[in-house]
């Protein structure tokens, strides 16, 4: 569980890091992908940093490498932004969040068995 000091520089970096995305992303990866920041979660001694982002409207894993190519220029551009609130600034990290896509199959899994199920329920007539 994070301390209250790590949720509020995660909070104040997840604010700031989507800034940097909606900024900086079209120079990285163009204008067609949407790339949303979901969560931020700090290490216990606040040197790492790892931001999860979901990637839509693209390809995923082709987004995904140029931010983490670029990973140096959007560092520099968030320290721009929050360096007078924090002493030093800690490692980034992304990873994919695929929560919502498998979400998305679990409820067309349950869609599908109940379509199933209304197909072989036996009439009443």
């Amino acid at each position: 569980m994070m301390t209250k000091k790590q949720m509020q520089l995660a909070e104040l970096i997840r604010r700031h890091f989507s800034d940097v995305l909606r900024e900086e992303g079209y120079y990285i990866y163009g204008a067609t992908p949407l790339v949303t920041v979901t969560q931020v979660q700090l290490s216990p001694d606040m040197s790492y940093c790892t931001i999860y982002l979901s990637i839509y409207n693209a390809d995923k894993k082709a987004v995904f490498q140029a931010i983490e190519d670029n990973t140096w220029k959007l560092k520099q551009s968030l320290v721009a932004k929050i360096r007078h609130k924090l002493r030093r600034m800690p490692e980034l990290r992304f990873r994919l969040d695929e929560t919502l896509d498998e979400w998305q199959k679990a409820e067309q899994l349950v869609k599908k068995y109940i379509d199933g199920q209304s197909d072989t329920a036996p009439d009443t007539e």
